[in-house]
């Protein structure tokens, strides 16, 4: 990658970055001109960024075979 594509990913990077911020903030108008419907929608669309993933746990995972 050259000094120029450096230059323009850093530079689109920033202005992504800079666009998701104002996104962000202007969110919880967004969310309140939305109906409870579309509202629940894109609550739940967001949801997997904001908590971790949940991962079943088995009640036998990590232990022994047997007791011997």
């Amino acid at each position: 990658m050259n000094i120029k594509e450096k230059i323009l990913t850093n530079d689109l990077r920033n202005n992504l970055k800079s666009i998701i911020q104002n996104e962000i903030k202007k969110m919880p108008e967004t969310l309140d001109e939305l109906d409870p419907k579309e509202r629940a929608n894109v609550i739940c669309r967001l949801m997997p960024y904001v908590f971790p993933k949940v991962e079943t746990v088995h009640s036998k995972d990590g232990e022994p075979f047997s007791f011997d």
